[in-house]
């Protein structure tokens, strides 16, 4: 039995795997450790990956060379693009997935994986010599020692369940809390608090009357999480279905709001305001009549159903009661009610970039621990955490990502410059940048650089090159080849479109709103011929599609990288180390206790922070001689 290790992963959630599989494919000798093997990366909430902005984090996971992507391709029982309505810099991707072959699918990667240990149990204490963290003590009594340990404990630290007036210890249902980790961090001048968060009733299907809901299908296109070719979605693909509140409904649940553990005192921590329960959704909005929800399968073979928009603590009674006021759900039967959970988390600005604890050397968090909410910010957050605790092994630079090269990199800054006081979501319109940060292109933005640190593979690598040659041969095409009016305008006409005045490049007809290359190649012979001949079958809708967009919006691209450019020129200018912010008078007193306290890195990240003006800046430029 082997008890030491290069890096130490506590929890197997989704951020735990995704930093214990980065640790390990980049050498680091590492050990998981979980408290049960059978619920390694459980969907606790809804069985599903992705969404708006989520979807970005995700395809940038499986970009650098992460698992989250391909595991949920694999795992799909419904995928969606959702906001196609809207330009591509808003497009994300969705998945309903099977949440058992979900967790059954990553056991199996981390089994596979070279390096990787796994250990069932739960930790109490962290071991710390000399300010840095040396390994892990267990429940269990046993001593592991690293020179690197990732927390990604989820809700489990002092983790209180409430549903009604019953209070339950656990970190997910039937699951136990872990102690001890909490008191002894706070103990060391780490900053701890309380947050909540809640999950809705799990519905069995066969309860309910199909008839009066609403079908939701999914998309039956190319799109997909992974950009490697060989990765396919291979399950049953199965719908979803949206019913409505009403007022009868709400009547009900504002009787229960005294026995409400959000109401009435009994939980005092703060909840996700992006994702309310639904006793605060009629509250909030009272003048609502009604409330969507959607019933999402809960795999391909089964008849358990979550019902997204249900999030509730009210005592079961009330939770019953309101749902078979809904037509559809008048005889419902429940697996388990919601409930809501609180839990302890840590103040990230007190975390540098890489994820390492500024207080403890060795010490990497990710996940709920440090504040967020969601599935894939806590995996974006895991994969982040595991490289660097790798790279620190090696004695290597830090691996971080800029607010323009990834919504990864928006999320940790978010984190470490502003803090957070309730649980981070991340949400397109924080990040200044969408426009460079699509779906579509992660892979171009982010393989080159997973592939430089040894994450993303040589094949990986080789996919993307060839991806950007066809994707850049076909733009080139279309700039050169030329389209004579004549021999196009009864077609532009048939189709409603203005016909030309003269020839002009293929281009200009791709960049009209009303046209695309798709529609263009039924048209015009020689660019179907070429799209057929120069571009690889399995992947050619995704790269007639990469195509079109960098075409289409061109423009909006090339100022927006300007703007980034700019940012840039602050982000070299580095502060920490430079100034004695306590001895800066003309600072405003809130500036310099934030900066005092953040100790940010450069100008870029101290512009970002919080009662930091823009005369505070100005300030700081002077200081660096600017």
């Amino acid at each position: 039995m082997k008890f030491s290790f290069d890096v130490i992963v506590v929890g197997a959630g989704h951020a735990g795997c995704e930093a214990a599989h980065a640790a390990a494919t980049l050498g680091a000798q590492t050990l998981l450790i979980t408290i049960d093997m059978n619920k390694i990366a459980q969907m606790s909430c809804n069985p599903a990956v992705g969404g708006i902005a989520k979807g970005q984090i995700v395809r940038e996971i499986d970009a650098l060379g992460g698992m989250m992507g391909v595991i949920t391709d694999r795992s799909a029982i419904q995928f969606r693009m959702l906001n196609r309505s809207k330009g591509p810099a808003m497009w994300s991707p969705r998945a309903q997935s099977d949440r058992m072959e979900f967790s059954r699918l990553w056991r199996e990667t981390l089994e596979r994986t070279p390096n990787l240990n796994m250990w069932q149990d739960s930790v109490r204490e962290l071991v710390i010599e000399d300010g840095e963290v040396k390994g892990v003590v267990t429940a269990l009594g046993v001593t592991f020692t690293a020179r690197a340990v990732v927390l990604t404990a989820g809700t489990f630290l002092n983790g209180l369940m409430h549903i009604g007036p019953v209070q339950i210890e656990g970190g997910r249902v039937a699951e136990p809390s872990a102690y001890g980790i909490t008191e002894q961090l706070k103990s060391l001048g780490i900053s701890t608090d309380r947050m909540k968060t809640g999950t809705p009733v799990r519905i069995d299907g066969r309860s309910v009357d199909w008839s009066k809901t609403i079908l939701q299908e999914g998309d039956s296109d190319f799109h997909k999480f992974s950009y490697l070719p060989d990765v396919e979605r291979v399950l049953e693909q199965r719908p979803c279905h949206t019913v409505y509140t009403n007022t009868e409904t709400h009547e009900i649940l504002r009787r229960g709001l005294p026995d409400s553990p959000l109401y009435n005192g009994q939980i005092r921590s703060i909840g996700p305001r992006y994702c309310p329960s639904i006793e605060t959704k009629i509250v909030t909005f009272a003048d609502k009549n009604e409330h969507q929800l959607f019933l999402e399968p809960e795999g391909e073979n089964t008849t358990e159903y979550y019902l997204n928009g249900f999030s509730s603590s009210l005592p079961i009674n009330i939770q019953i009661e309101a749902l078979e006021t809904i037509p559809a759900l008048r005889d419902v039967m429940l697996f388990r009610p919601g409930y809501a959970i609180e839990y302890d988390f840590f103040d990230p600005t007190q975390l540098h970039h890489s994820l390492e604890s500024k207080v403890l050397g060795g010490l990497f968090m990710a996940g709920q621990v440090n504040g967020t909410t969601g599935y894939e910010e806590a995996a974006g957050q895991g994969l982040i955490a595991g490289i660097n605790a790798a790279l620190k092994i090696r004695g290597e630079e830090p691996f971080t990502l800029a607010r323009d090269e990834a919504y990864i990199g928006v999320l940790i800054d978010d984190l470490v410059t502003k803090g957070v006081d309730e649980p981070y979501r991340m949400f397109t319109s924080r990040a200044e940048y969408r426009i460079l940060l699509r779906q579509d292109d992660a892979d171009m933005r982010l393989t080159p650089r997973g592939h430089s640190i040894g994450l993303a593979d040589d094949s990986r690598y080789a996919a993307m090159e060839s991806k950007r040659q066809q994707r850049d041969a076909l733009i080139s095409f279309c700039r050169e080849f030329s389209v004579k009016s004549a021999i196009l305008n009864p077609w532009l006409e048939s189709v409603g479109e203005q016909p030309l005045k003269q020839g002009v490049k293929l281009e200009e007809l791709v960049l009209r709103p009303g046209l695309n290359l798709a529609k263009l190649s039924g048209a015009i012979e020689p660019l179907a011929r070429f799209i057929e001949e120069k571009i690889e079958p399995a992947r050619r809708d995704e790269i007639v599609e990469a195509a079109e967009i960098l075409m289409k919006y061109q423009g909006y691209i090339k100022r927006e990288q300007l703007n980034a450019d700019k940012l840039h020129r602050l982000e070299n200018l580095r502060l920490r180390g430079k100034i004695d912010y306590a001895l800066v008078k003309a600072l405003s007193t809130e500036a310099r206790q934030k900066l005092i306290r953040i100790d940010p890195e450069n100008v870029a990240q101290a512009s970002r922070i919080p009662g930091v003006s823009p005369a505070d800046v100005n300030i700081l430029l002077l200081l660096l001689g600017r």
